[in-house]
This record gives structure tokens, C-alpha cells and sequence, in this order.
């Protein structure tokens, strides 16, 4: 089968081949309507054209490779956000490369050492507990790097963040209203930042809550999270929980959560309400809609995105940090 070209391209966009060119390759300087570049990216997406790289490399001095590092592609978050950087990356004419460093930081340095080799142009990363060393190394080089979803003290990196503090206080909020007689809050033993920053909402807003209410904290590991929390629930659950509220600070958490109430017969709602961080498929098997906290993938991924593109392009060099809005989705596991 014949390889597309930025030819069929223009022909098929009704456009110039130096227009198309323009476009792919990101060239400033040129009055090119937004509509003409829209078009131009849908059609180049529609007949699948792949950019030579190797003559790119030779012209340009990139490899048009990005390399992406998630700290767990089974987790969906992660499948879910590399798809979309995935296809991001594609609109401007770079490849992804992906690999997950499983929360460990000696592969995260490995992964970083990795893409290096492979001379990509820039990374994305979700660092992990131990990971700053490594993210030093690449701002001592200068190197391309943006965070997603997560960040680490003391590292002055371009990011995308979540506004965690802040939907956790809304969300605890949201439940204080609805008259429980206990919440319980699911979260982590962690230090990573942005997950203590979604405890820190929690308790902030239970701190300032002027009703006397019983409030309660799980915390587990990031491993064995479905023996933890299950010996977890059933202590603090007991064998006839009544007006009680399940906050989980995460999907997975979530989801070994939902196993311990079908295994135990507890009713959702009715029993206990169940409120969760994130979404997954998983909860399409469970009876109850679950409430969940939704974060914005698409613009999460678009500015990722953006920025590494400016800083491989030497567009910008700034060490600035989006922090973008999730919102609370309400379903009918809430009481």
C-alpha cells in the first residue's frame, strides 16, 4: 500500500503543499486560518499519514519522539491520559512512547535513561516517591520534561496538575450537608503530594465543620490494596452499618472498596453511600451509579502537550504549573 503524503493531503484538504507543510511541522510566521489547520490535522488523522521521521531527523536536528512515563498503565487513569497524549502528540507529528514505572523509582530512572538512548525530544512523566534525582538530572541538562498529574517539592518543573485540595474540600463539603452519621475517608499512606493534597481538603473542611459528626481515616498502602482495605472496612463497617459515607480518594481504592460491600451484601445507598476519586469502567458492574470526582483528561493532555511542544520548539522556557478544575459528577450512590 502506497504511503500517504503531505500530497494527498493537500489535495484532499484543497489546499498548498507548503500549507500543509507549514502546518505539520509547526512553522511560525504564517496567516493560516485555524479552520485550515483544523482540517488539515483531521485529514492527515483520517489517511492514517505517518511523518518520515528519518528525513526529519536529518533536516531539523529532532527525532519527533516523546517519550511518556505513567506510574501504572493498569491503573485507567493512566491507559486513559496516554491515549489522548497519544493522539495529541500525533496532531503535531510526534510518536509516543510510553512505559510505566510501576511506583518505583529505580524504573522510573531506567525508563528516563531509556528514552534518553532513544533520543526523543521531550518526556512527560508522572514522578514517583524517590524520583528527584532523576527529574534533576534532565533540568541540569535542559532537557524537555513537563509533569502530568502529579509533582514532587522542591522540583521546579512545568506541569499539569489537578485542583486536588480544592474539589476535596467541595466534595467533603457535599457530603457534610447531607447529615450523615459518619464519614469515612479512604485515602493512602503516601507522601506523594498531590494524593496528601486531596487528605489535606478532607480535613480541612471536617475541621471547620461546626456540627459534631464521626469522622474517620483509612489509610493504606499502594500495595495489597484489596487486603488492606477490606480488613479496613471491616472493622470500621462492623456487620450492620447504617447512614455512613465511603469517601475514597482514588479509583482503585474504590473498586477493592465496592468488592467488600457486594462480598458482604451492604446496600448501596441505602446502607452506606459511596463517594469515589476518579472514574473506571469497573463501576458500570456495580448496581448503584457511583458519585465520583471526574478530572479533565482531554485538556489535561492538550496542555501537556502544548507545553513540551513550546519548550522543544524553544517557544518558552517556563517553569509554570497548570493547575486545571475536575468536577463532582453526582450519581445515586449518595444517600
Amino acid at each position: 500500500m502506497k504511503r500517504a503524503s503531505i500530497k494527498d493531503i493537500a489535495r484532499i484538504a484543497g489546499v498548498s503543499v507548503a500549507t500543509v507543510s507549514y502546518v505539520l511541522n509547526r512553522k511560525e510566521g504564517q496567516r493560516i486560518s485555524e479552520d485550515t489547520k483544523k482540517k488539515i490535522f483531521e485529514v492527515a488523522e483520517t489517511i492514517n499519514y505517518i511523518p518520515n521521521r528519518n528525513a526529519r531527523s536529518l533536516k531539523n536536528n529532532k527525532s519527533k519522539l516523546l517519550g511518556l512515563i505513567v506510574a501504572d498503565i493498569s491503573n485507567e487513569f493512566y491507559s486513559n491520559i496516554a491515549r489522548k497524549l497519544e493522539d495529541k502528540a500525533l496532531q503535531l507529528g510526534y510518536t509516543l512512547i510510553i512505559g510505566s514505572s510501576d511506583e518505583n523509582a529505580g524504573k522510573f530512572e531506567k525508563l528516563i535513561e531509556l528514552f534518553s538512548q532513544q533520543q526523543v525530544d521531550g518526556m512527560i512523566v508522572a514522578p514517583v516517591v524517590g524520583s528527584e534525582g532523576s527529574l534533576l538530572k534532565l533540568i541540569e541538562k535542559n532537557y524537555p520534561v513537563v509533569t502530568i498529574d502529579r509533582y514532587l517539592k522542591g522540583i521546579n518543573l512545568p506541569g499539569v496538575i489537578l485542583n486536588n485540595r480544592e474539589i476535596a474540600e467541595t466534595t467533603t463539603d457535599f457530603l457534610l450537608q447531607k447529615a450523615f452519621d459518619q464519614i469515612i475517608y479512604i485515602g493512602y499512606d503516601t507522601k506523594l503530594e498531590h494524593l496528601l493534597d486531596r487528605q489535606k481538603g478532607f480535613e480541612s473542611c471536617i475541621s471547620e465543620f461546626k456540627n459534631d459528626i464521626l469522622v474517620k481515616k483509612i489509610l493504606v498502602g499502594i500495595e495489597n490494596i484489596s487486603d488492606e482495605i477490606q480488613a479496613s472496612l471491616s472493622d470500621a463497617l462492623g456487620k450492620n452499618p447504617k447512614n455512613i459515607a465511603l469517601y475514597f480518594s482514588s479509583n482503585k481504592l474504590a473498586v477493592a472498596g465496592l468488592a467488600y460491600l457486594i462480598k458482604n451484601n451492604i446496600k448501596v445507598p441505602q446502607d452506606v453511600s459511596v463517594l469515589a476519586f476518579d472514574e473506571t469502567d469497573a463501576y458500570q458492574l456495580f448496581p448503584a451509579e457511583i458519585t465520583h470526582i471526574k478530572q479533565p483528561l482531554e485538556e489535561m493532555a492538550d496542555e501537556a502537550i502544548a507545553i513540551l511542544d513550546s519548550q522543544i520548539n524553544q517557544y518558552s522556557k517556563t517553569s509554570k504549573k497548570i493547575t486545571l478544575s475536575a468536577s463532582l459528577i453526582l450519581q445515586n450512590s449518595v444517600k
